[in-house]
């Protein structure tokens, strides 16, 4: 019969195009691999970075997890054996796997070529998100997985860079090399030291080893490194210093919203949670008299060393006070206290899922007590840094605050962190910090 004429043989239909990709058969030769669920995979391929030790379902070519090494990179399948990606392991994390590709086979070579090349694209964003002049030398320069860079997050105040490496795959000399050449290379002499600050929560976390103790790079080759300047954020000098404190307490993230808080700020100021003045001293360019609030002498006391720097600029009395934030509210309260403008700027009340009910009553605690002691036409800066703790439920807090304190509130911002911390869509832990601005009826 021609061939032309042959009868033809019905196949049946393959509807899933995922099943004729290429499985990857893990073994010494590829290296190590992990099998993950299927809601994990799915998850990945949506766009998320992280494989939860609680998605593993197997670990080849053995099947305990201490035959990786602590920071060994991994190839990721799914539950069909098609390959995910590759990641950078972690012995100890909850998170298992930080994802850096989508090449399953990816050398640690490979990688610190990627590394190089998205480290060079992160820096040359900051040059245009946050350019540097008379007013500002400081951002964010690197933010983990918002860059493509899990693990790493660098900040740059002035002329020093402070470097962080969350993960047993980048706390590694070879991360360390590279980063230093890439920041180099980028500011040439605007920089006179490089220095690593572990995290110390993160670090034991991640049972890190301990972070080098002399500087990345110093200009000062043959004398102590430098490792306290002066910085300027919104024509405001502030003092930094590597060694000592936790953070900073003009934090890179909430730049903008520092000086959206001083413009609607006026009248008699209350910051709460001021840590080392960044809002208080914002606010006293326009209000009348500013309190900053901390639990901390050490940080009121840079706080007062700030103020000192800035007194030429400032139209306000400031003062400070120690002392606890729910504590002092409530004393307010009961002795009818009146403030024109307050800021609300806690810590991370939710540092856990777990954590979400008790921060939710936290936040509608201060904001309710805050209510109480605004007048008609006062206003409210109320702020988040929880990332377990959404936007909506941030503001379903305030609501409730307003609704039981007997309150009309009109938002008249809502804000984010500055766009040196970019927020990824994909990435739900990138939309971390909240911030609205309101005026009270």
């Amino acid at each position: 019969m021609p061939r032309e004429h042959q009868p033809h043989r019905a196949t049946k239909p393959r509807n899933d195009a995922r099943e004729r990709e290429p499985r990857l058969e893990p073994g010494a030769a590829h290296g190590p691999a992990v099998t993950i669920s299927r809601r994990a995979a799915d998850r990945l391929r949506a766009g998320h970075l992280w494989v939860y030790r609680s998605d593993l379902e197997a670990i080849t070519p053995a099947l305990d997890e201490e035959s990786i090494a602590p920071g060994a990179l991994v190839a990721v399948l799914d539950n069909r054996g098609i390959p995910v990606g590759s990641g950078l392991w972690s012995a100890a994390s909850q998170i298992a796997v930080r994802v850096v590709s989508a090449e399953p086979k990816l050398t640690r070579e490979a990688y610190l070529a990627d590394l190089e090349f998205r480290l060079a694209s992160a820096l040359t964003l900051r040059s245009a998100l946050a350019p540097t002049d008379t007013t500002n030398d400081s951002c964010r320069l690197v933010f983990a997985e918002a860059d493509q860079l899990p693990g790493i997050v660098a900040d740059r105040y002035n002329d020093l860079v402070i470097l962080q490496l969350l993960a047993q795959g980048t706390a590694q000399d070879d991360v360390r090399e590279v980063f230093t050449s890439a920041v180099r290379g980028h500011f040439g002499d605007r920089v006179a030291t490089i220095v690593e600050r572990p995290d110390p929560r993160v670090r034991e976390l991640e049972e890190l080893a301990p972070a080098p103790s002399a500087p990345l790079f110093s200009a000062n080759e043959n004398d102590e490194p430098k490792l306290a300047t002066v910085f300027t954020i919104n024509g405001l000098q502030l003092h930094y210093d590597a060694s000592a404190g936790q953070k900073t307490g003009a934090f890179l993230d909430q730049r903008l919203n520092y000086a959206a808080a001083a413009a609607h700020a006026h009248g008699r100021a209350l910051d709460v949670c001021t840590y080392q003045g960044g809002f208080a001293l914002h606010m006293a360019r326009t209000c009348d008299h500013v309190t900053g609030v901390d639990a901390s002498r050490s940080a009121l006391e840079v706080a007062d060393r700030n103020l000192e720097l800035n007194r030429g600029i400032l139209r306000a009395e400031v003062d400070w006070i120690e002392a606890d934030a729910f504590e002092l509210l409530r004393e307010y309260e009961a002795t009818s206290q009146r403030f024109d403008t307050i800021v609300l700027d806690p810590p991370a009340f939710a540092k856990s899922k777990r954590a979400v009910e008790g921060a939710l009553r936290g936040y509608k605690e201060l904001n309710l007590r805050a209510m109480k002691m605004l007048p008609a036409g006062g206003t409210l800066v109320t702020c988040s840094c929880s990332h377990h703790v959404s936007r909506e439920d941030f503001l379903s807090a305030i609501v409730s605050a307003a609704a039981d304190a007997g309150r009309r509130v009109q938002v008249l911002e809502t804000r984010a962190a500055a766009p040196d911390h970019p927020e990824i869509l994909t990435l739900p832990e990138t939309f971390y910090l909240k911030c609205i601005l309101c005026r009270m009826l």
